[in-house]
């Protein structure tokens, strides 16, 4: 048996899981997950994640004439992923290496899946970590002036081998050229619960304010800096006793817990893009 996973979304209307339903039954499917969600019940957005066995010997060719029925009868987007085709994620660096071991760590104990062809750095600072973990590692020094340049460089290398790119606290803003190949499809985490204090140095910024708690945020990376669509946050609170290695410290728990989560959602196709939001089917 086959795993199957459609993503929906189209305008609501009566019908659509029944529709979807049948659509699976006519294929010999058998349900196994199923989640939905409505922005307005009165007539807004559909979205539903339906996750099911199909026998092997389905022609994917009549699978795929399945979806497009569903897709002409209710103006429906239908996105068809296959349980065991796995990601392939590069992961972006600096030189903090919290976030890039805790991805590795999981990796290798199964609790990711995905694989890493690459691990890409503008220093060469965190090359011992992939090395101990047997995953190839590119630098590409970057300047203000050669910094397309390098990107296209990076691009190169990822051409057909990456599904996915992960910034785990790379301190590069990529340019608009380079997120326009990758949309939907480059995973930030940024230390600070945003909106709040984005940018450089959140945590000093935090300190500053006297805030009672700090968080950390995992989003898509779009053009606007640190706008992308939430994925998933998580919060510590603080006291005025804290200074900022103390913010440092602390955010460094919530920022390996929250990229994760994000990414394994990612890999299970949980989330759906709407407008500049997320719809989240999480376990």
């Amino acid at each position: 048996m086959a795993i199957v996973r459609f993503l929906v979304s189209c305008p609501d209307r009566p019908g659509i899981v029944a529709a979807i339903a049948e659509a699976i039954f006519g294929l010999g499917g058998n349900i196994i997950q199923s989640d939905q969600h409505t922005t307005d019940p009165s007539g807004g957005a559909f979205f539903m994640r339906v996750e099911f066995d199909l026998p092997e010997s389905v022609d994917r060719a009549a699978l795929a004439a399945a979806v497009d029925r569903l897709g002409r009868a209710f103006t429906m987007q239908v996105t068809v992923r296959f349980a065991d085709d796995i990601k392939r994620a590069a992961i972006f660096v600096s030189r903090l290496d919290h976030c890039l071991v805790d991805l590795l760590w999981r990796w290798k104990a199964g609790d990711l899946p995905l694989t890493i062809p690459l691990i890409v750095s503008n220093h060469a600072d965190l090359k011992p970590v992939a090395d101990a973990f047997g995953v190839p590692f590119a630098v590409f020094p970057m300047t203000k002036e050669s910094k397309r340049e390098r990107e296209d460089d990076i691009l190169q290398r990822l051409d057909g081998k990456v599904d996915v790119i992960i910034l785990a606290r790379y301190m590069q803003i990529l340019t608009g050229a380079f997120v326009a190949r990758y949309p939907a499809r480059i995973i930030n985490i940024h230390h600070s619960f945003l909106p709040a204090f984005v940018g450089a140095r959140p945590y000093e910024q935090a300190a500053l304010r006297g805030v009672k708690i700090i968080g950390a945020t995992a989003h898509y990376v779009t053009d606007d800096l640190d706008e992308g669509p939430i994925i998933e946050q998580d919060v510590v609170r603080i006291s005025h006793r804290d200074g900022v290695p103390d913010l440092i410290r602390k955010g460094k728990d919530i920022e390996k817990a929250v990229l994760a989560r994000a990414v394994r959602w990612h890999l299970e196709d949980r989330l759906l893009v709407y407008r500049n939001r997320t719809v989240v089917f999480a376990c």
